[in-house]
């Protein structure tokens, strides 16, 4: 630095630090401009002017262009000159039930069979079919609702062809129009398939009619919406479905490059207890072969092996092809991109940079929190520090030492651990679970959730949580550990939750309810001497129900309650009785000698008893 330089930075007057100098050995030029190479003579004039001195790195002139070349993106469109056809991706969907799973398999079997007898693992989300012209189409199994929106709302539009399947015995039903409005949002074209027309109580105009209420512009009504009747059990018409979704595919004239680095879509990923992490998924651009590292948000892959949907070995993936990836490190999340990088060197890199920026946004998002439970505790810090103030300086000192415990404000809970067979299905259960709002009433407490089989660390978690364990379409271990702790197979989604409502609805004390067993009017109010004593006695009539001597009444005047509690004497014709029928009059005293009853109240004769709760909770189906 200059002599002016270190004189500023001193913070003292130029003249100051030229006489310092005259003291400083090796020093000689004094003057402003002069620099000074040597840093131990800088140290030492700062010394003789007071001041201490500490080395530190250069400054970083720029540190935004560094982390500019980190992440990676989806490359610019294609020149249109490289673009090569590809085959459509098909969504089946619609409502529970309806028979998606069936016309699956009935489009899957007419390829397989000709392929391999059997044999195929139909864990993949998606399938390729060759139709009798050659050509071939990408189908893929409905991800679950919200994976489906959390797709969109990606950018990925994974999708190009909706086929709506609609029973024609039930018309349009809730998620019928839930995928409705979903293509709407994402402008893919629907062709509606109208399955179970073999059924006796088919009725096919009128869930056309309903489908155009729904605002679909049907082809007979001179839209552009095709409408296929057919029977995915007897085969019925699967040609046609076939034909329609070519014929879509040729208006749409779907193209993709298939050179450069890979493009894709996870549709759906899992743990295979043999193969390790699996993912499946739709290349949308560039040709996926072994060896490739891919990238697809925390997840990264070296590719060791590409499979079909037969669970054949393929060589590389083409544009529009479902293909099953073997050898990620980590589980990718359904509906994320995947991308492809050079090396594996820029993999790590573009990881470090997006947990970084993953950490930045969690610090964000929860420094409002910190910040809050902050003074939370500086206020019972000082709240204490009065009392100990107070209560003088030794007087605070015995006394055990609290354990840090949660607040058990005893309110019962149920804790769950969830563990599914692939990422789509643990996302739809948690999803689910989100919509419970009656923590005030019984807390629900999700311990742990994963992809994969049972391990023993979730047996031991659920030990110390005393946690009930949810295995969703996977295997449990058959351990002595696994005999104290609670485990619960499932493959249907409804079973499951309507499991978990019998567990919170044990959790919650029984109630007690009133049961209505008589009304009577009162006529009149008369006063009979009892011993020395003048007591009130009302005059009634019955006029629902029983009166029971036994149990409880309650005195209404205008609505509002005079009295609640036990008889003294009820009496029919001067006799002592037990209980009075309807129409009936009586006297009937109560055990409080002030109440005084008046012509025109009503008196209610009731029980009570204890009667178990149910959670209020409805998770929407």
């Amino acid at each position: 630095m200059s002599v002016a330089e270190l004189a500023k930075k001193l913070e003292r007057p130029l003249d100051d630090v030229q006489e310092a100098m005259l003291y400083v050995p090796g020093a000689d030029n004094i003057e402003a401009n002069a620099k000074l190479e040597d840093l131990k003579i800088i140290q030492n004039i700062a010394k003789k002017l007071g001041a201490k001195t500490r080395v530190v790195a250069a400054p970083e002139a720029d540190t935004e262009d560094e982390h500019k070349d980190r992440d990676v993106f989806p490359r610019p469109p294609a020149p249109p000159e490289l673009l090569k056809h590809r085959p459509p991706v098909v969504t089946v969907m619609g409502h529970v039930d309806h028979g998606k799973t069936t016309l699956l398999d009935s489009l899957r079997g007419a390829d397989v069979a000709a392929g391999e007898a059997g044999g195929i693992t139909q864990h993949i989300g998606a399938f390729t079919v060759t139709l009798e012209n050659g050509e071939k189409v990408t189908f893929l199994d409905t991800p679950g609702h919200a994976a489906f929106s959390a797709m969109r709302a990606r950018g990925a539009v994974a999708t190009d062809i909706i086929v709506l399947v609609v029973a024609a015995e039930d018309g349009v039903m809730a998620q019928t129009r839930e995928v409705i409005q979903l293509a709407k949002e994402a402008q893919v074209p629907i062709i509606v398939a109208l399955n179970k027309i073999d059924k006796p109580e088919a009725n096919i105009e009128k869930s056309k009619t309903e489908l155009a209420q729904m605002g679909l512009a049907l082809e007979e009504h001179g839209g552009d919406v095709q409408v296929i009747p057919i029977s995915a059990l007897k085969g019925t018409n699967l040609e046609l479905l076939a034909e329609a979704v070519s014929t879509q595919a040729t208006l749409m004239g779907l193209k993709a490059d298939p050179t450069g680095l890979v493009e894709g879509i996870v549709v759906e990923s899992k743990t295979d207890p043999r193969r390790g992490k699996l993912s499946t998924a739709i290349v949308t651009r560039g040709t996926l072969r072994k060896g490739s590292v891919l990238l697809s948000g925390l997840a990264h892959a070296k590719v060791r092996g590409l499979f079909d949907h037969n669970g054949a070995p393929l060589t590389e993936a083409a544009p529009g092809t479902p293909v099953e990836i073997l050898g990620w490190r980590e589980l990718p999340l359904a509906g994320d991109l995947i991308l492809e990088v050079e090396t594996e060197k820029k993999a790590h890199a573009v990881l470090k940079y997006r947990e970084h920026q993953a950490q930045l946004a969690k610090v964000e998002s929860s420094s409002d929190e910190i910040r809050k439970k902050e003074e939370e505790h500086q206020a019972k810090y000082r709240a204490e520090r009065e009392a100990r103030r107070l209560a003088g300086r030794f007087r605070m000192r015995g006394g055990q030492r609290v354990k840090q415990i949660d607040k058990n404000d005893g309110i019962p809970r149920v804790s769950v651990i969830v563990k599914g067979d692939v990422h789509g299905s643990v996302e739809a259960i948690l999803d689910v679970l989100d919509t419970y709002n009656s923590n005030d009433r019984c807390r629900l407490d999700i311990v742990h959730y994963g992809v994969g089989n049972v391990t023993e660390g979730d047996l031991e978690l659920a030990k110390a949580f005393n946690a009930i364990i949810y295995a969703f379409s996977v295997e449990t271990p058959q351990t002595k550990e696994s005999k104290d702790v609670k485990i619960k197979s499932y493959n249907v989604i409804y079973r499951l939750i309507d499991d978990l409502k019998e567990q919170l609805s044990s959790q919650l004390p029984p109630v007690e309810v009133e049961e209505q067993l008589g009304e009577a009017n009162v006529l009149q109010n008369f006063f009979i001497n009892e011993g020395r004593k003048e007591v009130p006695v009302a005059g009634c009539r019955c006029t629902k129900g029983v009166l029971k001597k036994a149990q409880r009444f309650r005195l209404l005047r205008d609505g509002e309650v005079i009295y609640d509690g036990a008889l003294e004497s009820m009496r029919h014709l001067k006799n002592e009785v037990d209980s009075i029928k309807k129409d009936v009059e009586c006297g009937l005293r109560f055990k409080d000698a002030k109440v005084l009853p008046q012509p025109g109240d009503v008196i209610q004769c009731y029980t009570t008893h204890m009667e178990a709760q149910k959670t209020d909770w409805d998770p929407g189906f």
